[in-house]
């Protein structure tokens, strides 16, 4: 009897260890979980703010405004970004190659890896991400000097389990990480030339109209409603990520002024440096890409190995994206004003 009220004080002492464990692990997971959360907050709190850059520059310079490289991506057109790189470091525009700037509008890898419901052997050339890194800092080596900011994208960051994957390519480079949006304030010797508004961007540009002069409005239209809220002093504003290149240009107005003797008129974009610039007084870029919809040969022969001929689809041919000028803008700044944004294709 005395062995059996032994055996329940036991089971009792024994039930208050475990529920007492119990609780210590419920304890632990509660803590573990908020400091996740905090972790969490503060790298969204880390992200969230926008880079602000400042550069003394030239009088007359070229800005290349490019990005969506999608690097590890087999359909990545490399050709027509190497000839991207040579024009950085060649004169352009009537100027040295030392005056020459340019900004990486992000996603710079495609990050696609084989868990990827989109990856496929076709056209995935690269799903190893840090074999993708290493690729992006060999590719943007050549121009890592006349880089002066490159930003994040949708692509690496779908991947941030891996770190932050543009912001370790660009410590590679020493080039500033600009976050997903960054603002750069451009000066001649400490007179404002113009301030610039990039981002990765969002969403899509489209236009349903029948006519291609009418969708071409549309986009143009549908890009100043995508980035004139964003930013009142910005004279350039510019995004990637739909692949386009768009050009809107400011509009050109005649207006009257007076000197407190006589009145004058003007003809043209009113000013570039103001506190506020109106929207329609700005410059809206898309910034254009480097990924094509399909491979450049076609294969007639059914009976040709896959191996050799990687008959496949990419990820866009499958979406039925339909195919788009690949390329980049090059604004052209002139006695300290952006004069001109010239499309480029490959």
């Amino acid at each position: 009897m005395a062995r059996a009220t032994c055996s329940l004080k036991e089971t009792a002492r024994n039930f208050a260890v475990s529920k007492g464990y119990a609780q210590h692990v419920e304890h632990r997971q509660k803590t573990d979980i908020l400091h996740a959360i905090t972790v969490a907050k503060n790298s969204i709190l880390r992200g969230s703010r926008m880079r602000l850059l400042s550069y003394d520059m030239p009088d007359d310079w070229n800005y290349f405004l490019f990005g969506d490289s999608h690097i590890g991506a087999n359909l990545r057109h490399d050709r027509g970004f190497a000839q991207m790189v040579d024009m950085i470091n060649s004169s352009y525009g009537g100027l040295s190659h030392k005056k020459n700037y340019a900004i990486d509008h992000g996603d710079i890898i495609e990050a696609i890896t084989v868990d990827d419901k989109r990856y496929s052997v076709f056209d995935t050339r690269e799903s190893c991400v840090t074999s993708q890194k290493a690729m992006a800092t060999k590719e943007l080596w050549p121009i890592r000097k006349k880089l002066l900011a490159v930003l994040d994208g949708n692509h690496p960051w779908k991947l941030h389990k891996f770190g932050p994957i543009t912001h370790e390519v660009c410590d590679s480079l020493d080039v500033r990480f600009g976050t997903w949006s960054a603002k750069i304030t451009f000066k001649h010797k400490g007179k404002l030339q113009f301030k610039h508004f990039g981002t990765h961007g969002n969403g899509s540009i489209g236009s349903i109209a029948d006519d291609i002069e009418r969708r071409k409005l549309n986009w143009r239209l549908a890009l100043k409603r995508k980035l004139r809220d964003m930013a009142g002093d910005c004279f350039l504003m510019s995004m990637g990520h739909t692949h386009k290149i768009i050009i809107s240009p400011p509009s050109e107005v005649l207006y009257l002024t007076n000197n407190g003797r006589k009145i004058n008129q003007h003809h043209g974009v009113p000013t570039s440096t103001g506190e506020y610039i109106h929207p329609d007084y700005r410059w809206y870029v898309n910034t254009g890409a480097f990924l094509k919809v399909y491979g450049d040969t076609l294969v007639e022969d059914d009976d040709v190995p896959m191996e050799q001929s990687k008959l496949g689809s990419g990820y866009a041919e499958r979406a039925m994206y339909p195919p788009l000028q690949l390329g980049f803008c090059v604004g052209l700044i002139r006695n300290s004003r952006l004069v001109d944004v010239i499309p480029e294709y490959v």
